[in-house]
C-alpha cells in the first residue's frame, strides 16, 4: 500500500502537471521502492536524511538496476521531494546532494533515405496495407512518437495546408508539416475509414483505427510495423527509428536545430542536440571515402 502522502503527489501530477498515465505509472513504481525500503523504520518524511537515500540507491544498484534506471529512480525520488519542500512539509530535500551515475551516450538508430525509400515505396493491397502505410509515412514524414500518431484526431490534421496538431508530453501542442506522400497515403487511408465506420457503426474522432474501428492501440502500430518491415524484407524497423530518421535527415539537409526542435517537440534544445552527433557520423564516412589521406590504403600501399 503506497503512502498517503505518495498518493496525493501522484494526483497532483496527473490533475495540475498533466503528467501521461505511463509517466505516473513510473513514478509510482519508483515511489513505491522507496516507501518499502524505508518501511521498518519510517516515522515521516521529514525524518528521513541523505545518508537513507545513499542506502537505498545502493541497494536498487546491487540489486541489479541499470544505471539509467538509476537515474530515472533518482529523478522520481528528487521531484518527489521537492513537491514536499514547496508543500512545507519537509525543509531540505534527502535526495538534492546524490548525483546520478553518467551514461554511456547511445545514438538514437536512424535509417538511410534509401531504406527509408525501401520501406515505403510500395503499392498497399487492402484495407489494413493502406493504413498501414499512411502510418509509416506519417511516423516518417513528420517525426510523431507512438503515442502521439495515436491521440491523433481528424480535427487535427489539415490536408489542404498538409499540417496536423500534435500533442505530445505534457499535454503540449504543436504544428508540424507533413510530406506530399504523407499526404497522399492519408488520403487513401481516409477513404477506407469512412467505410470501417459505417461498417463497425462506431463513433470515434481518431484518425488511425484497429480492424474493429475503435482508436488503434500503440502495441498495435509496432506489431504491425513489423508486419510491413517483414513484407518488405527489412526487419528490425520500429517506430521511434522513423521518428529518430526523420530528425537526422531533416537536419543533415537543413543544418536547422532548432526548426528540428520545434518539429520534435523537444523541450531542451540538448535532447536534440544528439542528432548532430548522427549528423557527423555521416560527414565522417563521407570525409573517410572521399579525402586522399583518410582513405584506406591496400597491402601495396596504394
Amino acid at each position: 500500500m503506497l503512502d498517503k502522502d505518495i498518493e496525493v503527489f501522484l494526483s497532483y501530477l496527473e490533475s495540475v502537471k498533466q503528467y501521461s498515465p505511463n509517466t505516473i505509472k513510473s513514478y509510482e513504481r519508483d515511489l513505491a521502492s522507496l516507501s518499502l525500503f524505508l518501511s521498518n523504520e519510517f516515522k515521516g518524511w521529514q525524518l528521513v536524511k541523505e545518508h537513507d537515500m545513499r542506502t537505498f540507491i545502493n541497494s536498487e544498484r546491487r540489486r541489479g538496476l541499470s544505471p539509467r534506471s538509476i537515474q530515472r529512480l533518482l529523478s522520481s525520488c528528487r521531484t518527489f521531494f521537492e513537491y514536499l519542500l514547496n508543500e512545507g512539509q519537509i525543509k531540505i530535500s534527502p535526495a538534492q546532494n546524490i548525483s546520478s551515475p553518467k551514461l554511456a551516450q547511445l545514438l538514437p538508430k536512424a535509417m538511410d533515405a534509401d531504406l527509408v525509400q525501401r520501406l515505403l515505396d510500395f503499392k498497399p493491397k487492402g484495407m489494413t496495407e493502406i493504413r498501414d502505410k499512411a502510418l509509416a509515412e506519417l511516423l516518417y514524414s513528420s517525426g510523431l512518437r507512438l503515442s502521439e500518431i495515436c491521440r491523433l484526431n481528424l480535427i487535427d490534421l489539415d490536408l489542404k495546408e498538409r499540417t496536423c496538431i500534435v500533442t505530445g508530453k505534457g499535454n503540449k501542442t504543436r504544428i508540424v508539416p507533413v510530406g506530399r506522400k504523407a499526404i497522399q497515403a492519408i488520403r487513401d487511408w481516409l477513404i477506407h475509414r469512412s467505410d470501417l465506420i459505417i461498417t463497425k457503426k462506431t463513433n470515434t474522432e481518431a484518425v488511425f483505427l484497429n480492424i474493429k474501428g475503435k482508436r488503434i492501440s500503440p502495441r498495435s502500430i509496432q506489431l504491425r510495423l513489423e508486419k510491413l518491415c517483414e513484407l518488405r524484407g527489412i526487419p528490425g524497423i520500429n517506430p521511434h527509428m522513423l521518428r529518430h530518421s526523420f530528425a537526422s535527415h531533416v537536419l543533415e539537409s537543413s543544418g536547422d536545430l532548432r526548426a528540428v526542435q520545434e518539429m520534435l517537440g523537444h523541450s531542451d534544445i540538448g535532447t536534440t542536440q544528439i542528432y548532430t552527433k548522427l549528423d557527423f557520423q555521416h560527414l565522417a564516412k563521407v570525409y573517410d571515402k572521399a579525402h586522399p589521406r583518410a582513405k584506406k590504403t591496400n597491402n601495396n600501399g596504394n
